[in-house]
């Protein structure tokens, strides 16, 4: 299983980036997937989860009206759509599934919001 996340950068407050995490190793179709963040001296942290043909979605109460995640079965990506950028957004994202119970990670991609 390997997960590659990109999109990441330095945006201002108030701006958009799109995430992105490519999955390979697993039958994509079959599984959830889920978006977590971890801020410098924080605990990792979920931001939103999706269920595996996109029928359900949950957010954490942070982002919940800002982030849109998404999926694309077909090219065995998950997306984090991430609006209205605050400062309090900044972490390094990573991407994470549980694949016949193990967890797997991403090597994580670092959002910065700041003026």
């Amino acid at each position: 299983v390997q997960l590659a996340e990109s999109g990441g950068g330095l945006v201002q407050p108030g701006g958009s980036l799109r995430l992105s995490c490519a999955a390979s190793g697993f039958t994509f179709s079959w599984y959830d997937m889920s978006w977590y963040r971890q801020a410098p001296g924080k605990e990792r942290e979920p931001v939103a989860g999706i269920s595996n043909y996109g029928e359900t979605t949950n957010y954490a109460d942070s982002v919940k009206g800002r982030f849109t995640i998404s999926r694309d079965n077909a090219k065995n990506t998950v997306y984090l759509q991430m609006n209205t950028l605050k400062p309090e957004d900044t972490a390094v994202y990573y991407c994470n599934t549980r694949v016949r119970g193990y967890t797997y990670w991403g090597q994580g991609t670092q959002v910065t919001v700041s003026s």
